[in-house]
């Protein structure tokens, strides 16, 4: 923590790590993604709009996955969201092994390009994504993204972030 004057800067109150279940079922999807924009805007965390577009947009396509391909093996599925002084982490856990790669788009196929969605949205906002195993032997997918936009770097070109995962062992809860 920061000191400013020899008092300790005060953590800002939005700051904090949440996570709850859902069925792995259809309906869980927009649930999901508003009980996470429900979240945000309850913790007064100040997320620019087209952050929390594309974070709402990565939430829904991260359970649609877990509902489409980890259910038989994953009847439950875990949503996280854990928000930092300047960004924002999201992650879906499952019991399922298998562990996705994003798709490169192959345009004659109209599925397929979830994760590759998530991967884009979350690079263009200057943020990352990843693929990790669990303890159990299931995976957690998560993508972290600022707060606010990026503004571009000298010159109009894109600045470059270092958002990190919060967690220092994603297997623990």
């Amino acid at each position: 923590m920061e000191h400013h004057g020899g008092v300790p800067a005060r953590q800002p109150s939005y700051e904090g790590v949440w996570r709850f279940t859902a069925a792995a079922v259809d309906v869980s999807v927009p649930q999901a993604r508003h009980a996470v924009r429900d979240l945000l805007v309850r913790q007064g965390v100040p997320l620019h709009d087209e952050i929390m577009d594309g974070l709402l947009l990565i939430v829904s396509e991260l359970v649609t996955n877990a509902v489409r391909h980890a259910a038989l093996l994953s009847p439950e599925i875990a949503v996280e969201v854990a928000i930092g002084p300047e960004w924002v982490r999201v992650s879906v856990e499952d019991n399922h092994p298998y562990r996705p790669k994003a798709l490169e788009a192959d345009y004659g196929q109209t599925g397929g390009r979830g994760l590759l969605l998530v991967r884009e949205i979350a690079l263009e906002s200057g943020g990352v994504c990843d693929v990790e195993h669990t303890a159990s032997g299931g995976k957690i997918i998560w993508a972290a993204l600022p707060l606010a936009p990026m503004a571009p770097g000298p010159g109009g070109m894109p600045r470059t972030r270092t958002v990190t995962s919060p967690r220092t062992d994603p297997s623990v809860p």
